[in-house]
């Protein structure tokens, strides 16, 4: 690869890093507040979409974000609500822990989805660490059995599927904006928001509270899309399922949810199989 693509790609990585840290951190604004999950997609809503069109406003790309999405930045929209829709009650529904992993899964199924949809190929160090992810996952998962809410637990896995659909989107169309479609899935959440919850009797300092997870929320859905277009789906997905570690430990320190060794255990496997991934990816791309 040249000069140009190598930087290309490390700066992919830089910001799928930065996506899942934050994204690692959702859980702890949703359990940390008493506002139900409609109040909560609601304000995160609100605030989401004045952080992400400030943003895009002071970067003079206004016009390219919103009437430069075409079919394929809709789409995103669209999925990206579906998807925002299941994931704050399945954090209500569930252990953070649980989520975090559950989403692990996402290399296989955007690998998966890119090889069907896309034809890209999935080189076996790639599919090994999928494989590894999976094996992280069915650990964690066998320590929890009989403890867990299989609500939660779907809703978790219909929002890790909507995400690998969204990267599998931007790899295919990489020139799709990126704040653009954040901002169309809050505000198609809105209504929904609004008439199936009471977000106007959420308490003012939770508001407060809400208003930081949207910033944060904005910050990793750009990192994420700009990430994606960078680096291939398997992999942007095994970069994503970094916060599956990161997750239980940040749950641990601010509500003492102790994971238990079976988290630990698969946390240290799928941090593995993102290793494993970063050092093909970084040989082929100095070559």
């Amino acid at each position: 690869m040249n000069e140009k693509t190598h930087s290309e790609y490390y700066t992919g990585v830089i910001l799928l890093v930065i996506a899942a840290i934050t994204y690692s951190t959702m859980g702890l604004f949703t359990k940390g507040v008493a506002a139900g999950s409609w109040e909560i997609i609601f304000w995160r809503g609100i605030f989401a979409i004045a952080f992400t069109s400030a943003w895009i406003t002071a970067r003079g790309t206004l016009r390219q974000n919103f009437l430069g999405m075409g079919y394929p930045g809709w789409t995103v929209g669209v999925v990206g609500a579906l998807g925002t829709a299941a994931f704050i009650p399945a954090f209500k529904l569930t252990s953070i822990a649980n989520v975090s992993l559950i989403y692990a899964v996402s290399p296989l199924i955007a690998a998966l989805l890119a090889w069907f949809v896309i034809g890209e190929k999935v080189t076996s160090r790639v599919m090994a660490g999928c494989v590894c992810a999976l094996m992280g996952v069915a650990i964690i998962v066998s320590g929890s059995i009989g403890h867990i809410s299989l609500t939660g637990d779907l809703l978790a896995l219909w929002m890790t599927t909507a995400m690998a659909t969204i990267m599998v989107i931007y790899r295919k169309y990489p020139n799709t904006p990126g704040a653009g479609p954040a901002v169309l899935q809050s505000v198609l959440l809105l209504p929904f928001a609004a008439m199936l919850g009471n977000p106007f009797a959420v308490d003012p300092t939770e508001i407060y509270i809400l208003a930081a997870f949207a910033l944060l929320f904005a910050i990793a859905s750009v990192a994420l899309a700009e990430g994606a277009k960078r680096v291939p789906s398997g992999q942007t997905a095994l970069l994503s399922s970094l916060e599956t570690p990161l997750a239980p430990v940040f749950a641990f320190l601010l509500f003492t949810e102790i994971p238990s060794t079976a988290t630990f255990l698969g946390g240290s496997v799928v941090l593995v199989a993102v290793l494993v991934s970063i050092k093909k990816a970084s040989g082929a791309a100095k070559q």
